[in-house]
């Protein structure tokens, strides 16, 4: 199934006690090019994060969102400065002594003294960071394909339903172009005959002459290779591989054969229609713009 290179997808999870929560976007871009935005304690991410899309996507502009919520992590510390505390305990007792004052140490109390307590913020465990991430990535990616899919398969039917219009104008020109070339050739061989007849050349090389010219306005070989990009194009939609850049290629040749047609036809009713086939052409090329 062909995909969008237009998406978007999300998806939440728990690892390591964090809520973490990764969002795609992409549009359309010739290569690949992908930008992950996270937070500064997780840059240790972005080389894994890029990896998993590279490895998914082939084509597009796609930006990564990773938000972590630690709130319910524990993230944060608190230390007891043992020794410290024991010193501070070992001078009021000797305070006491000395002066003969009583110790009223209490918990509270001594918890306030400078540095007993202390706050840490928890080491990160990098590692395992690393390992969870991945499931969380890559359904994100899931979700992020499932849209790009449906909108791959609005682009085939859009694609397809032009490429059955372009087929009917080529058939068209396939009916009108033999009796556009017998007209040519009957109008040719009349005016040399006016020309050439008063020099005494043959009526036969007259006529093979006219043949010879009359050709030049045939467009079978044009229309037979129309015919073989269209065929070629559908066994294409119908892949599951990427193919914008193969079909992008494919539709220049397109372009080609109804360019060459438009210049050799010598029927006004043909001259229509190559119009409207160049038209349907830029339509799909617009369209598969879009195709990754």
């Amino acid at each position: 199934m062909i995909k969008s290179m237009t998406g978007y997808g999300s998806a939440k999870a728990t690892v390591e006690g964090l809520d973490i929560s990764i969002e795609l976007k992409s549009v359309n871009n010739r290569f690949l090019d992908s930008s992950v935005r996270l937070p500064r304690s997780f840059l240790f991410l972005e080389d894994k994060i890029k990896s998993l899309v590279q490895a998914h996507i082939s084509r597009g502009k796609v930006d990564v969102y990773l938000s972590v919520d630690s709130s319910a992590a524990g993230e944060m510390t608190v230390k007891v400065n043992e020794a410290l505390l024991q010193g501070y305990l070992d001078a009021l007792a000797y305070i006491g002594q000395r002066f003969g004052l009583p110790n009223d140490a209490s918990v509270m109390r001594v918890s306030r003294f400078p540095d007993v307590l202390t706050v840490e913020k928890k080491d990160l465990d990098a590692d395992a960071i690393l390992a969870g991430i991945t499931p969380v990535v890559e359904a994100a990616l899931v979700d992020f394909d499932d849209m790009r899919q449906r909108e791959g398969e609005r682009l085939k039917q859009d694609v397809l339903s032009r490429l059955a219009s372009i087929e009917r104008m080529v058939s068209f020109v396939e009916e009108q172009a033999p009796q556009t070339v017998a007209d040519y050739r009957s109008r040719l061989e009349q005016k040399m005959a006016e020309v050439l007849g008063s020099t005494g050349i043959e009526e036969g090389r007259i006529l093979a002459e006219a043949a010879v010219f009359a050709d030049r306005v045939a467009v079978d070989e044009e229309t037979v290779r129309l015919r073989s990009h269209i065929s070629q194009l559908r066994t294409m939609l119908s892949g599951a591989s990427p193919i914008g850049r193969k079909i992008d290629f494919l539709i220049q040749e397109f372009n080609r054969e109804a360019n060459t047609i438009g210049s050799k036809c010598q029927n006004s009713q043909i001259t229509e229609v190559v119009v409207e086939l160049k038209a349907e052409i830029e339509k799909i090329r617009e369209q598969i713009q879009n195709i990754e």
